[in-house]
């Protein structure tokens, strides 16, 4: 079958999200065909090119998110009229009945967005998603705003494909007053309300940029309407397309989820430099389209479930959520797996990108307690500083703490000091890659206070190796009685539970076998690919057969199936209607010479006169 694969900041590019696990997809389901429809988030994302794609990918069409201009947007619109729009004011250069269908669509969509309990963003309680509204007035409100959010995005995307996009509607001077009337509307929240002129310019820019697949040139017979399945890798703008997929063609819609995009903005949104207002309209508006996208959804997949929690909290039936865990590589890690060995028996390590979620400052007082009770032992921390200014101050920042909790300490008067904690790189000569990683301690800990998927546990159980994490997010669920949970931010139980696998080999050994066991078992590409084949299928099954059947009948009745054995074989085969006289006995078929086997045919009775 032929799959629409919908991605947003990665895949084919070098860099981003996915990359990887699309890209293993891909090649794994090579019984497939692939179109990538992909959105790239960035001007260095687009520079640094694509991976190698395989045969099985057909057709690539890209689309940048982060610039508004004729040349690069990808739009359907012809040239000169996009340079008109993006300089005559956006919906004032529709035509008058155009310009009442954009204020009509554009007035539902920011009255549904402003609505107060859109999320527990908007009512300021930093709760995250508001979950299913109860029955009574509540649920009846709440249904009729999410009925005027589908029109108007609907709507906007009808009038984009109709007329050449929305380029520039939804940065005019119309799209800002509709903004302004809905904030103002009795029934808003407190802090949408108090949404300034250029809290609502600031919105209306974020709202442009994510509603630009809205007026991309995909939507048509040769696009999005040729595929049989559309899959977006994530929510938000990599599911706007298969949205309007299944509007104008019928096409069905899987999503997966990895770290599920709602979460991923109200994370996201905290370290920003946006308003309140801002914030809260932008938490509403991709809360109500995260419902939308669950509601339409055929089949929603995550990765664990806590991911799974969220997705239904925002919206999704249970009975479409399905759990898939990512597949990942385990060959680069089945020689340490296998070995008996446990590395450093008293060495504890962390693997990972350094930054504030991992906590690094809550386990070096947890390895402070564990010093004082066994003052042999060390801790690698391995890893670089996460991208940015905020990565490489954190680093420093315990760095500067590990020399104080602990200072150098010589053996003896001439020998050299020495630290118990080392910091550490990937590539270097004492850790040539990521496995020998892992080889350095007996005990691998996660400190973190923020997770999703935690790839560095799976790694570790994989290599065979006991475990100690804190209990966030898929923690639980991935280690599965395999390794020691301890709560966040509590370095002495974080102490304790180092200590009491440091003091007993055997059950180090004993965790660290089933926690591999349990690994290869959910964890591999094998098992993900496996799932992924089967859902492919049981989609296809359940969705319409849109192609016209091909008929050869003479009553005109149709093939069957809709794509029939003979089409890929090659010679010419009877048209609809056509027949063919019997030939006399004796004779070669007339047909036969048309065929690929005519020489054969020949040959063979001219052997046997």
């Amino acid at each position: 079958m032929r799959i629409g694969l919908l991605t947003d900041g990665g895949y084919p590019y070098a860099t981003g999200e996915s990359r990887l696990w699309c890209d293993r997809l891909v090649r794994g389901l090579a019984q497939h065909e692939f179109d990538l429809f992909a959105l790239s988030r960035t001007a260095e994302q687009e520079a640094r090119g694509w991976v190698q794609l395989p045969l099985q990918v057909s057709r690539v069409r890209t689309a940048p998110l982060w610039i508004a201009d004729e040349d690069s947007l990808g739009l359907h619109v012809p040239r000169g009229l996009l340079s008109r729009l993006l300089s005559g004011g956006g919906a004032h250069s529709y035509g008058r009945r155009e310009r009442r269908r954009f204020t009509t669509h554009f007035t539902a969509l920011a009255t549904a967005v402003c609505a107060a309990g859109a999320t527990g963003a908007e009512r300021g309680d930093g709760s995250g998603p508001a979950g299913r509204e109860p029955r009574g007035d509540g649920g009846r409100a709440a249904a009729t705003e999410d009925t005027r959010f589908t029109e108007g995005l609907y709507g906007l995307a009808e009038l984009a494909c109709e007329h050449g996009g929305l380029p520039a509607a939804l940065r005019s001077e119309t799209a800002v007053r509709i903004l302004e009337a809905a904030c103002r509307a009795p029934g808003t929240g407190r802090t949408v309300q108090a949404a300034t002129v250029p809290d609502l310019l600031a919105f209306a820019a974020e709202l442009d940029r994510v509603l630009r697949p809205l007026s991309l040139d995909w939507y048509d017979e040769e696009g999005l309407g040729a595929v049989d399945l559309c899959h977006a890798t994530s929510g938000g703008a990599a599911a706007l397309p298969g949205l309007l997929a299944k509007r104008f063609f019928g096409v069905p819609l899987l999503v997966t989820e990895h770290s599920v995009h709602l979460r991923s903005h109200y994370l996201a949104a905290a370290g920003t430099p946006l308003s309140a207002p801002v914030r809260a309209l932008l938490a509403n508006f991709h809360g109500r389209l995260a419902a939308e996208v669950y509601r339409q959804a055929a089949l929603i997949t995550h990765g664990n479930t806590h991911a799974r929690r969220w997705q239904e909290r925002c919206g999704a039936e249970p009975a479409k959520v399905r759990t898939v865990h990512p597949g990942m590589e385990s060959g680069r890690f089945a020689a340490l797996g296998e070995n008996e060995g446990d590395g450093g028996p008293d060495t504890l390590v962390w693997v990972g990108r350094i930054e504030p979620a991992k906590d690094l400052v809550a386990l070096l007082h947890a390895f402070a307690e564990v010093r004082r009770a066994e003052p042999d032992a060390r801790l690698r921390i391995i890893g670089a500083a996460a991208r940015g200014t905020e990565g490489a101050g954190y680093l420093a920042h315990c760095r500067a703490l590990a020399a104080q909790l602990f200072p150098d300490v010589a053996t003896g008067a001439h020998a050299v000091g020495d630290s118990p904690v080392s910091f550490e790189d990937i590539g270097g000569a004492e850790v040539p890659d990521l496995a020998q990683a892992y080889a350095a301690g007996g005990i691998v800990v996660l400190s973190s206070v923020v997770e999703g998927f935690p790839i560095s546990l799976v790694e570790a159980m994989f290599c065979g190796r006991a475990t100690v994490s804190t209990d966030v997010g898929a923690v639980v669920e991935i280690i599965g009685g395999t390794g020691l949970v301890v709560p966040p931010r509590n370095p002495r139980a974080l102490a304790d539970a180092c200590l009491a696998l440091l003091r007993d080999p055997e059950r180090r050994a004993r965790l660290g076998s089933a926690a591999r066991a349990r690994a290869l078992e959910l964890f591999t590409v094998e098992q993900n690919l496996a799932a992924f084949r089967g859902i492919y299928l049981e989609l296809i099954a359940r969705a319409p057969v849109r192609r016209e059947a091909v008929t050869v009948h003479a009553d005109g009745g149709p093939r069957p199936f809709a794509t029939p054995p003979e089409a890929h074989v090659l010679g010419l085969w009877p048209e609809p209607g056509e027949t063919f006289a019997p030939e006399p006995a004796g004779r070669t078929p007339s047909w036969a010479g048309r065929g690929v086997c005519a020489g054969a045919l020949g040959g063979a009775g001219d052997g046997d006169a």
